[in-house]
């Protein structure tokens, strides 16, 4: 008969999501029910946080493995103390709580893929002499809050890509593309706005896809996971033809935040938009998307406009990711009102276009285009974050397809005018000077002629026989 029915452990939700944070605190109960009495070395609870990654590679006739280990943070608490040795312990039912504060820092969400995992839990452990070690464990969900630059993930991100047609076709084509914002929560919808201007004699398909990237890390060596989580296709757009496309992407609830700070594994998320042209390389550009938890994610503000399109703040993105601009977007007309887009057989777009400060005349809006952002954004537009190389390499493996993601619009600014300096008379002199002062010319002088050929003189000219001899003469004395 065994002397241990159970050994159970629970542990306290502290949200509706039953996740857990840096900081946090996790409070539970082991739970340990005897049929006879028992002798106990020690009773023990931890938790821990580690990330693995494992995965092999055949070269040649050997196979190398690839392995990886990193500990976050490990916790350990004594129910029963191993100092006391031998612990007698009556029959019956006995309850232990225990409590560990989550210390604070960047760590990674919890984490389970074909290569790798990252794992928090909960392990309790009864020891006895001369018997196997009784243990319980659980997982918790743990959900990283650790995000640079947070502020900056709600602007509106903006690109472009503009490709000149080779062999088969002849002429351009030209795709303006508009994120609404830049970070999402599980069950959100990311609002896609494409301007294509089709100047070419091809058909061309507009598409969208949201692709999850998972990257493993060990022994200087990596290994690359994508997964086409969801894909949008419109409809086909004529040669010579303008129009401009909206669809929504949704990001399907429980998907895996995005993962941007451990070592040996990274989960990233892009979107994708791109012209699918037969017999020639397809232009596209490619938004960096975030995934938060979905309590991270703000809502509307009161009191705050709200843009054409929902979910989504008013403004460009001033991620690092974004390069500098290089491609303009002011292939289309603009309406006979100040900051929309019209165009031919298409529903007009009447959200505001973006000034840039480096082609103003370019890209010309209305004054306060942009309403005053709320105050806890506004460290998003005081405080660009320094441009850094897109994660994503080009987008293109063709030479004569460019794209650019342009930096976000800032927020017009006013400063007073410098006021002039105060003019203070010169310091008498001690010693009495009455030279005056050389004069210098801020241009440079044409140089002067030895004799002045248009001032009158009352000797006559030279006859024109002593300047040009007969030729008689010359003749003569041959």
């Amino acid at each position: 008969m065994p002397s241990i029915k159970s050994l159970t452990m629970t542990y306290d939700a502290l949200n509706e999501y039953g996740t857990f944070s840096e900081g946090d605190t996790i409070t539970g109960k082991l739970t340990l029910d005897l049929l006879k009495e028992i002798t106990v070395q020690s009773l023990f609870v931890k938790v821990k946080g580690d990330a693995e990654v494992r995965w092999t590679k055949k070269h040649g006739d050997r196979t190398q493995t690839y392995t990886a280990h990193r500990r976050y943070f490990k916790l350990k608490q004594f129910l029963i103390s191993e100092d006391s040795k031998d612990t007698v312990v009556p029959k019956g039912i006995y309850v232990y709580k225990f409590s560990f504060n989550i210390p604070q820092g960047s760590m990674p969400s919890s984490f389970r893929g074909s290569h790798g995992r990252i794992v928090y839990k909960l392990e309790a452990a009864l020891s006895r002499s001369w018997r196997i070690d009784r243990t319980v464990e659980k997982e918790i969900n743990f959900v990283s809050k650790s995000y640079p630059n947070f502020h900056s993930l709600m602007l509106q991100q903006v690109g472009s890509t503009n490709k000149e047609m080779g062999l088969f076709s002849k002429g351009h084509a030209h795709m303006d593309v508009t994120v609404d914002r830049g970070a999402y929560a599980p069950g959100e919808t990311v609002v896609i706005v494409a301007k294509i201007n089709n100047s070419s004699s091809s058909e061309m398909t507009p598409k969208f896809s949201l692709i999850q990237d998972v990257v493993y890390r060990a022994n200087c060596s990596t290994k690359h996971e994508g997964v086409v989580i969801h894909k949008v296709v419109d409809s086909c757009i004529k040669p010579q033809t303008q129009k401009e496309v909206r669809c929504a992407v949704k990001i399907p609830r429980g998907q895996m935040q995005t993962i941007q700070n451990c070592e040996i594994i990274s989960v990233e998320y892009h979107l994708k938009a791109y012209l699918d042209i037969s017999f020639a390389f397809d232009p596209e550009v490619k938004f960096p998307i975030v995934i938060l938890p979905p309590d991270l994610v703000p809502g509307p503000q009161p009191g705050v406009a709200v843009p054409p399109y929902p979910a989504g703040a008013t403004g460009g993105s001033s991620n690092s990711d974004f390069p500098p601009p290089a491609v303009s977007m002011g292939t289309y007309p603009a309406s006979p009102h100040s900051g929309s887009y019209e165009y031919r057989g298409a529903q007009r777009y009447s959200a505001p276009q973006p000034a840039y400060p480096n082609n103003p005349s370019m890209y010309a809006s209305r004054p306060n285009a942009y309403p005053a952002q709320p105050a806890h954004m506004s460290g998003g537009y005081s405080n660009p974050v320094p441009q850094l190389a897109s994660p994503y390499g080009s987008p293109f493996s063709s030479s004569s397809s460019t794209s650019v993601l342009h930096p976000p619009p800032t927020v017009p600014t006013s400063h007073p005018p410098p006021s002039a300096p105060e003019i203070h008379p010169a310091p008498s002199s001690p010693y009495n000077v009455s030279d005056p002062a050389p004069a210098y010319n801020l241009l440079p002088s044409a140089p002067m002629m030895n004799t002045d050929f248009l001032s009158q003189s009352d000797e006559p000219p030279p006859a024109y026989s002593l300047l040009f001899p007969s030729s008689e003469k010359s003749d003569a004395q041959q």
